[in-house]
């Protein structure tokens, strides 16, 4: 009897343990650990990422250049799907069958539970038609994002363009999922994390047709989104819509910089495109008809990739240093005969008069003055070896930021070069001459200089000294910061007073009369300071280059004006600056250069055929 008593309450004593075990688990599933209360809510409910506003880009003046507008993009969860009418579908949206099987198996492979982009960028009139019918189709929803408009359609190179993210850049960024857009070049590229804002997150309730029935938990468990940082360029956007017309149907560039803060006031590279161009659905397509067009290459930045002899341009630095180093004086004076000769060797000149000064020398853009400046240099007694000159020669040279990247707030600049001893040592011998190299006196040889680079040596002559690291962003978000290192003065290893005669010669270039190279760049009441420059190309014609600043005192604008195979610097170089110098300063051109001006723009260089090079350049 009482071992039937003792069973009873071991029976008993298990069946409430096995009862306490229940009820300790059941308050552990459904109050402690809400894992499958969440699974279930999951099923029933969506999340909707909430794309913030990118940033907007404006000029200098607050035109508007970058602007918002919305896109829709057709989402699918593949675990939500169910039986539909694919024709119905199909027509809808205006696909083929074969494209919506592919896209649910594209989307599967991605991720079974997670939603992902069927189809991109649907237009306003398509996703209104759709939306009417979107609850007979369980599994698919649209999700809106934005798309960059422009309404200048220029400054295309500066500004940038977003392409979708790649599994690279999804790996290395948690912030990004497939089918997010990034900056890829430009100011969208640099300040892609300003831009972008920061997402948020809205959950809804959907019943079984995949409708909408109201926000999860009142909202409660929403994350808003975050808007992007306004940015305000440098740019004018007037100049540089001028600009871009100067060089229509030409190849180079044009940077225009404000001397005084280093704000980028144009930036053209030629031929660009129109950034619309990668906007929407056709983005891919037309980026590779751009890239596969090897004849102009669109994209390529010559602004700021692009390696150019800097040519007669040059000559301004060779006399800055030879001031700084002592081995001339702005009253030096040099014969010209046809040339510089030395031995077996000459370098031509144009016919002009003779003997010459400094201030002449530069006005006439003499040949044969310059090589023997240079000479002068790498061979000074208090150097010892002309490849000691050449040391001290090339440190004063790259204090104006040539040879190495400048730092610009846009990606892919290119550093140049200038090349070192080391260089010509391998190159010819150990005691290499002057003459070896005498092509570096009037920017030829060896030397390679982006345009940008050549805008920032003529902000540092028109400075008298130093620059502002060139840059394109003026200020960022409701504070305007910028970063603190493009308000700092660089300065050059050249003394202030040796600027003046140099800029005598600068200015007598433009109004100096008989010989001067640079006259088509004059604008009336401005005192205009400028330096032709005509680059050797042996297959084609010669490049025109020209560098100027204006005013000359209180200086606001320092420009370059790089045009392959246009001949001569004072052909296109020269009145091409003189006219954005005169738009920048004036806000228009005058009656009595409208002749010029309509020659610049009806100018076609790319497909006139070109003269091989004269070899005589200057």
């Amino acid at each position: 009897m009482n071992n039937f008593s003792n069973r009873k309450y071991v029976i008993g004593g298990i069946f409430i343990l096995v009862v306490v075990i229940f009820i300790l688990r059941l308050f552990n599933l459904q109050i402690v650990d809400d894992t499958y209360k969440q699974s279930a809510e999951n099923n029933s409910q969506r999340q909707v990422t909430q794309y913030p506003a990118r940033g907007l880009i404006y000029d200098r003046n607050g035109k508007l250049l970058v602007y918002n507008q919305a896109a829709y993009d057709l989402m699918v969860i593949p675990r939500q799907l169910s039986v539909f009418d694919t024709a119905d579908f199909c027509h809808l949206l205006g696909i083929e069958k074969f494209q919506l099987i592919e896209g649910i198996s594209k989307a599967k492979n991605y991720s079974y539970r997670k939603a992902s982009i069927f189809l991109k960028q649907l237009s306003s009139e398509r996703y209104a038609v759709l939306q009417e019918k979107l609850y007979k189709f369980p599994g698919f929803f649209v999700q809106t994002r934005t798309l960059r408009k422009y309404p200048f359609k220029s400054a295309a190179h500066a500004l940038g363009y977003l392409r979708e993210v790649t599994n690279q850049e999804i790996n290395s960024d948690p912030y990004y999922r497939q089918g997010d857009y990034i900056g890829k070049s430009g100011i969208e590229r640099t300040y892609e994390k300003e831009l972008r804002g920061e997402k948020g997150v809205n959950i809804y309730w959907v019943d079984v047709f995949n409708r909408l029935k109201g926000s999860f938990r009142d909202g409660k468990a929403d994350k808003q989104a975050v808007s992007g940082k306004n940015i305000k360029t440098s740019l004018n956007i007037d100049l540089q819509q001028y600009g871009e017309l100067l060089m229509q149907n030409k190849k180079g560039g044009i940077v225009a910089i404000d001397p005084q803060t280093g704000g980028i006031l144009a930036k053209i590279s030629s031929p660009g495109y129109d950034p619309e161009m990668f906007v929407g659905r056709a983005m891919n397509k037309n980026y590779q008809m751009m890239v596969q067009n090897d004849s102009l290459k669109p994209l390529f930045d010559r602004t700021m990739l692009a390696l150019y002899p800097p040519g007669s341009i040059f000559k301004l630095v060779n006399a800055l240093v030879a001031l700084q180093e002592n081995v001339i004086s702005p009253a030096t004076r040099f014969e010209c005969q046809n040339g510089y000769h030395a031995g077996n060797f000459t370098m031509r000149c144009h016919s002009h008069a003779s003997p010459l000064d400094l201030r002449h020398g530069i006005q006439q853009s003499c040949n044969a003055y310059f090589a023997n400046v240079f000479r002068y240099i790498l061979e000074s007694p208090k150097f010892g070896s002309v490849q000691n000159g050449y040391v001290a020669w090339r440190k004063d040279v790259t204090s104006f930021g040539f040879g190495s990247e400048l730092g610009i707030d846009l990606p892919n600049e290119k550093s140049g070069s200038i090349p070192t001893n080391e260089y010509y040592q391998n190159k010819y011998r150990e005691n290499w001459r002057a003459l070896n190299v005498i092509s570096l006196a009037i920017g030829q040889g060896e030397l390679q200089i982006t345009p940008m680079q050549m805008a920032n040596m003529v902000a540092a002559i028109a400075n008298r000294g130093y620059y502002y690291v060139p840059h394109i962003v003026k200020s960022l978000g409701d504070d305007e910061s910028i970063d603190k290192k493009y308000l700092e003065k660089h300065y050059t290893s050249i003394d202030s007073s040796y600027f003046t005669p140099v800029i005598d010669g600068m200015e007598m270039v433009i109004t100096g009369g008989e010989g001067s190279t640079g006259t088509l760049a004059a604008v009336q009441d401005v005192r205009v300071c400028g330096k032709t420059g005509t680059v050797q190309n042996y297959d084609e014609a010669d490049h025109s280059v020209f560098v100027a600043f204006a005013p000359r005192d209180n200086p606001k604008i320092a420009i370059v004006v790089y045009v392959e195979n246009g001949v001569w610097g004072g052909r296109y170089g020269a009145p091409i600056s003189g006219l954005m110098i005169e738009k920048y300063l004036k806000g228009e051109i005058s009656e009595n250069k409208k002749w010029l001006e309509k020659r610049m723009i009806e100018a076609d260089l790319i497909h006139q055929v070109k003269p091989i090079s004269t070899g005589v350049i200057e």
